[in-house]
């Protein structure tokens, strides 16, 4: 892990590979460490870059009053340090928020947006008791002893996850900061960025769990339907997480949207669902 300092924070991230560059945003209770399988498979022919946001992993503890904003502008500190903008910013679940309050705040360095099994906020893309609902269990999530925690949150997963999988997210979960969870997670349920989507002017891939529980694929025909010429990726047999429990189908996708976008090709919006890999 590489450091630098943004806004007056020290920020981790990881940097392998080289070519155009492609900016990858976890979700709550997660680090950097969610995305190994693109770090790894990416690397030959994009330049990745993986950070631990404010208040995560090798991160600084955010300060108080700390918002959506700061986050965004974090992200957006890290690129410029880098010199990679403009990016392909690419954001799982809560990751994907950051990544549209980033391009609205600095649209300068976004070359596309990567919005993955995401919401446009909570109070953007849920029902109202959905969001009361989830507020609640978050409350006794953080109530509960640490060693209760289970990464394996229901719609997480489509299918049964690999032991391999399993391991990573108790890993990274024995490493979650409440403060910090209490923080992203309450952001979330305030947080309504519907009105954003329409405005989108970049190209914009979405890549969507087929069986996401958490974030439906109502959620995703709604980005599909606000953000104009928006491409569907719909991952078969995947949950929530589905970079994780199909790589090998998200990285494809991945990788084909930065070679067009690189090439400066555009086409018209269309539903893709591709077949998952061993």
């Amino acid at each position: 892990m590489e450091r630098v300092e943004v806004n007056g924070l020290e920020v981790a991230y990881e940097r392998v590979g080289s070519g155009p560059p492609l900016v990858l945003v976890h979700g709550a209770a997660l680090d950097s460490r969610s995305w190994r399988p693109q770090l790894d498979a990416l690397a030959d022919e994009l330049t990745v870059v993986a950070w631990d946001e404010p208040g995560v992993g090798r991160s600084s503890v955010v300060p108080e009053g700390f918002g959506l904003a700061g986050f965004a502008d974090a992200l957006a500190g890290v690129v410029r340090h880098l010199g990679l903008g403009p990016a392909h910013l690419a954001g799982l679940s809560w990751g994907g928020t950051v990544v549209l309050e980033c391009w609205r705040r600095h649209p300068d360095l976004v070359a596309s947006l990567i919005l993955m099994d995401t919401y446009a906020g909570w109070s953007g893309s849920l029902p109202a008791d959905e969001v009361a609902r989830r507020v609640e269990g978050v409350r006794r999530s953080l109530e509960a002893p640490a060693e209760d925690f289970d990464p394996t949150l229901p719609g997480l997963f489509g299918g049964e996850p690999s032991a391999e999988v399993v391991a990573l997210l108790e890993e990274i979960a024995a490493d979650v900061r409440p403060d910090t969870l209490a923080l992203e997670l309450g952001i979330m349920a305030a947080t309504d960025l519907s009105d954003l989507l329409p405005e989108i002017d970049v190209p914009t891939l979405l890549v969507w769990g087929e069986l996401d529980s958490r974030s439906t694929l109502e959620v995703a025909r709604r980005f599909e339907a606000d953000i104009d010429g928006s491409e569907l990726v719909v991952v078969e047999g995947a949950g929530h997480v589905s970079n994780l429990e199909q790589p090998h189908v998200v990285n494809e996708a991945i990788r084909e949207f930065c070679r067009r976008r690189t090439a400066g090709e555009r086409r018209p919006r269309q539903d893709s669902n591709l077949q998952p890999t061993d």
